[in-house]
């Protein structure tokens, strides 16, 4: 069983970001730029966006962060998104989520010019994904993409199980590993909670992506010897052990299923760090202009 160490592999990513952008720099052009709306005071949006300012920062990338009281109106905030628009310095941005209740968050996705939407949720990006023509990628598909590939995992011919359909992962992860490409040409499975008989289909799998937010939901008596497992759930559970009062759960229950397979990630350390890894190549894509 090897682990695939996210926060050694996106490490390694930044840096080879970095040192093109220092080139970049050195020959008089202007660096990346990221800038990233923050609507209300939660908590976990808060420290995901610091490390997102944390990467910028290693990846030489100027970042700006606009924070707004959760009290911002719908249209208030659409003006915001369109000043970003228009603004030539700014290569791309995100609006962290979730937004407030009273703010339509499809709406502020499509009001994103696709150009600068480094996360890969603008329709536009997620139609071009499903063709197979160059455009942003949803960033934790593209991470778990970028973690196959690093350590070689082979994935032509295999049977991969994806549990879960959102449209942040699910949906594009399948996409992505069912293309004419390496890593890819994979055949893909989707379940969801419609799905009957999980089980047996995951006892098919050669590799499963587990994304559906349910803490522990893939057994050791659901995957086969020698499968690959992506562990995408991060969910807060209590634990009055950690000074946090809580700790991350993954979606896979590790200590039983990681002795079954060859490859697997931790939760923390696998696929997040390789999220935000991926946001900082959309951006430095957006800086080249790719359309």
């Amino acid at each position: 069983m090897q682990i695939l160490d996210g926060k050694h592999t996106a490490a390694q990513i930044k840096a080879e970001i970095a040192k093109e952008v220092e080139q970049m720099v050195a020959d008089g052009q202007r660096p990346p730029h990221l800038a990233a709306i923050l609507v209300g005071n939660d908590g976990g949006s808060e420290t995901y966006v610091a490390s997102k300012v944390k990467a910028c920062e290693a990846c030489g990338f100027k970042s700006s962060l606009l924070r707004f009281p959760d009290t911002i109106s719908e249209k208030e905030l659409l003006s915001e998104i369109k000043k970003l628009n228009d603004n030539p310095d700014i290569d791309g941005f995100i609006i962290q989520l979730p937004l407030p209740a009273h703010i339509d968050e499809q709406k502020i996705t499509e009001a994103i010019d696709f150009r600068k939407d480094v996360d890969g949720f603008h329709p536009v990006n997620v139609g071009r994904l499903s063709i197979g023509l160059p455009g942003f990628r949803s960033a934790t598909p593209a991470g778990i993409i970028d973690l196959l590939d690093r350590y070689h995992i082979p994935t032509k011919g295999k049977h991969a199980v994806v549990l879960g359909r959102s449209n942040i992962v699910g949906k594009p992860i399948a996409n992505l590993l069912m293309q004419k490409a390496e890593p890819g040409n994979c055949t893909v499975t989707v379940c969801h909670s419609a799905t009957p008989n999980i089980k047996e289909i995951c006892l098919q799998a050669d590799i499963i992506i587990a994304a559906l937010g349910h803490p522990g939901f893939l057994k050791a008596d659901m995957v086969k010897p020698g499968a690959t497992v992506i562990d995408v759930g991060t969910t807060r559970v209590p634990d009055t052990s950690r000074k946090s009062g809580f700790r991350l759960c993954g979606d896979v229950d590790f200590d039983n299923v990681a002795p079954k397979c060859e490859f697997i990630t931790p939760v923390p350390g696998g696929v997040g760090p390789m999220t935000i890894c991926s946001l900082m190549k959309n951006t430095l894509l957006a800086r080249k202009g790719i359309f």
